[in-house]
């Protein structure tokens, strides 16, 4: 079975690409070579130069890992948190 193709639109991409550059200047703040935190995070140096570009084909599973090695696992629980919108809409049910 062909596993589909994931389609980022370009202007996601953007979130995509600073979600990346993030990561490697938090890596370069805490003096850490590519090759330190690919090892601690259990992958390959490529894949960690593929995160750091924000690419997303790779697992959010090995983008985890790489936070976890940088001490910044908990920023993982902020995504989706703020569910703004999804309260709105509840709200307008109650109505």
């Amino acid at each position: 079975m062909k596993s589909k193709k994931t389609i980022i639109f370009p202007k996601y991409q953007e979130v995509m690409s600073r979600l990346g550059e993030n990561i490697k200047l938090a890596r370069k703040r805490r003096k850490l070579t590519t090759m330190q935190v690919s090892e601690r995070a259990g992958i390959d140096r490529t894949t960690l130069y593929k995160i750091e570009k924000g690419d997303s084909k790779v697992s959010i599973g090995s983008y985890f890992n790489v936070l976890r090695v940088l001490g910044l696992q908990d920023d993982f629980l902020k995504l989706a948190a703020d569910d703004e919108f999804g309260r709105k809409l509840q709200d307008l049910d109650l109505i």
